[in-house]
């Protein structure tokens, strides 16, 4: 049975709603007569009457609030942190946690003498800010660990491992498939095997495919004893993400540290080790295809084997990214006994400090990256290198919205988590900015060295950031602000459009027949995009210059229809930056040519009605 939605009310007829005052605002403020779209009705709250109205009143007192705050962010389906109290539970022999998540875990697996092995498998999969702390885990106990799909497809992961496994001898830990396609990861190893004996950790598939995340590693097998450590396909195909070693292996006996496929195909990774392998005795690092075809990226090794006895570093296929990164190396190798020093095919922007040259040696050393994209493609046997960061069909010319042209498609799916708006009485009443920034994270349960808070603070410090040039923007944090902020710049007769669907990702796709917005003609528009925020809010800002589509797309084998796409094309690209993404996939640069994309999922973009 079709759900009709009553005129002024939500699908119930109820126009006490959030969704049935959306309504009655939409009609008062657009003046032509298309209906509210159903893909922004339904990002509107969720609340009933009764909850509206209760919720409004608490809102008005914030401390009030922040004790319902759970029953909240249920309610109106938004994303907030769990609140945790501290697990004392003790836990003899084997441990099996499957299918298990939201923990605070104090002193685990402290002082378990003998061998055993504790296994964590689907742990706090699918989840929004998934929250786990391990204190004191595993101190003084031989066990084995591993971790299996740890926190895969989370959203604001918050995972901290306080002196984990300090003083053991013996034992083993494996992270596999740890944090894999999360976003905003925060992941966190503090005195990590510290004062171990033989013991192996092995990373594989750490936190790959993760968006903008951060990774630290302080005081990492400090004072250990041939304690071998794996990192392979660490933070691949990541998104702006962040690692952190800090007093890694400093006065270690003999270990083995290997870093292969590290921070592969990445968007501008940063990764910082400082007082690395210092006074180390005898140790052995190896950097294999490290930051290797990633898009920019800068690299911080500080103190790195200082005050070593022998060692050997070897750094091959070492920053061959697609555009210059940043390699700073300060005081490298200085004050070590023979330590051997390796870099083959190093292909970086770099700077060197108090680095005693006479130690290392360089093969196929490449000053500049500029050459590097050229070197690829040679080294692929002229093919070009397929790179995440320009995804085929993410950027394409305009000459290809003809219908019968087979081009890719990008994954289009939302990879944010579902919220809903807040209701403008409710939305207007809470702090939002960074002057209060401290208010608003009492309210969402958010410590200070959250991901919760981090996610707060990006997104404000986003909003309040002044315009790029010609730019007109807001953060919209309820519907009502977006149609308020559409309508001032193009009028009330407007019409907003996305994507219909997400089918197509991933593979190619024919068009079908294309429309053009406003006649074909060039014109303006107001585009609206996804922030991570608790609740759902969008950064909208205003195009100018722009030439707006609708397309048919087909299955480019039984000509069927799958999608109804959206697409924008820039006119004028004058003040691009000359690395954008689009200049990578497309070749040219900034005010040579159009460049068009496709509406993803959830976001939209509104213009003049024909």
């Amino acid at each position: 049975m079709q759900v009709v939605v009553a005129k002024d009310g939500d699908k119930s007829g109820n126009p006490f709603t959030p969704k049935g005052y959306l309504i009655r605002y939409w009609n008062k403020h657009v003046s032509n007569d298309l209906p509210l779209p159903w893909f922004l009705l339904n990002k509107a709250s969720p609340l009933n009457a009764a909850q509206y109205a209760t919720y409004t009143k608490l809102v008005a007192d914030q401390n009030a609030l922040t004790t319902h705050l759970q029953s909240f962010c249920s309610s109106a389906n938004l994303m907030c942190a769990p609140d945790l109290s501290p697990s004392f539970e003790k836990h003899t022999g084997d441990v099996h946690f499957t299918s298990y998540g939201d923990k605070n875990f104090t002193n685990y697996g402290t002082k378990v003498f003998g061998l055993g092995f504790n296994s964590f498998k689907n742990y706090s999969d699918d989840g929004n800010v998934v929250v786990n702390s391990f204190r004191r885990y595993g101190r003084d106990s031989p066990h084995d660990n591993q971790f299996d799909n740890y926190a895969p497809d989370t959203n604001v992961p918050d995972q901290s491992f306080n002196s984990y496994s300090t003083n053991t001898p013996g034992g083993s830990g494996q992270f596999t498939n740890y944090a894999h396609s999360s976003n905003v990861p925060d992941l966190r190893f503090t005195s990590y095997s510290d004062h171990g004996t033989g013991g192996e950790q092995e990373f594989k598939s750490y936190a790959d495919d993760g968006n903008a995340g951060q990774q630290s590693f302080k005081s990492y097998g400090k004072d250990g004893n041939g304690a071998d450590s794996q990192f392979t396909t660490y933070g691949n195909n990541t998104n702006v993400d962040g690692s952190t070693f800090t007093n890694y292996g400093q006065t270690a006996n003999g270990q083995n540290q290997n870093f292969t496929s590290y921070g592969f195909n990445g968007n501008n990774p940063t990764n910082n080790f400082n007082n690395y392998g210092v006074g180390g005795n005898g140790p052995s690092e190896t950097f294999t295809s490290y930051r290797d075809q990633s898009n920019v990226g800068d690299d911080t090794f500080t103190t790195y084997v200082k005050d070593a006895n022998g060692g050997e570093a070897n750094f091959t296929n070492y920053g061959q990214s697609f555009n210059e990164g940043t390699d700073v190396f300060t005081t490298y190798g200085k004050g070590g006994n023979d330590p051997h020093i390796n870099f083959k095919t190093y292909g970086v922007n770099n700077t060197f400090k108090d680095y005693v040259k006479d130690t290392a040696t360089f093969s196929n050393y490449k000053n500049r990256t500029s050459q590097v994209l050229a070197s690829l493609t040679e080294a692929n046997g002229g093919k070009k290198v397929n790179n995440r960061w320009v995804e085929p069909g993410k950027f394409f010319r305009e000459k290809m919205l003809k219908s019968g042209t087979i081009m890719p498609m990008p994954d289009i799916k939302d990879k944010m988590p579902k919220r809903s708006f807040l209701p403008r009485v409710i939305a207007s009443k809470l702090p939002f900015s960074t002057s209060k920034i401290d208010e608003l994270k009492k309210i969402f349960h958010a410590a200070n060295d959250s991901q919760v808070a981090k996610m707060i603070g990006d997104a404000l410090s986003e909003c309040e950031r002044a315009p790029s040039a010609g730019e007109t923007k807001r953060c919209a944090n309820s519907a009502e602000d977006m149609i308020d902020f559409a309508t001032s710049v193009l009028g009330r007769n407007v019409v907003i459009r996305t994507t219909e669907n997400t089918k197509g990702s991933n593979g190619n796709i024919m068009i079908g027949a294309v429309k053009g917005i406003n006649g074909g003609k060039v014109t303006k528009s107001v585009s609206c995009h996804q922030t991570l925020f608790p609740y759902l809010l969008y950064y909208c800002h205003s195009v100018p210059k722009v030439r707006v589509y609708e397309a048919d797309i087909l299955d480019p084998n039984s000509k069927a229809k799958i999608n109804h796409g959206v697409a924008i094309c820039h006119v004028d690209t004058s003040l691009w930056g000359p690395k954008h993404g689009a200049f990578i996939a497309l070749g040219s640069g900034p005010g040579k040519i159009e460049v068009c994309h496709w509406i993803f999922e959830n976001d939209m973009t509104w213009a003049i009605a024909d």
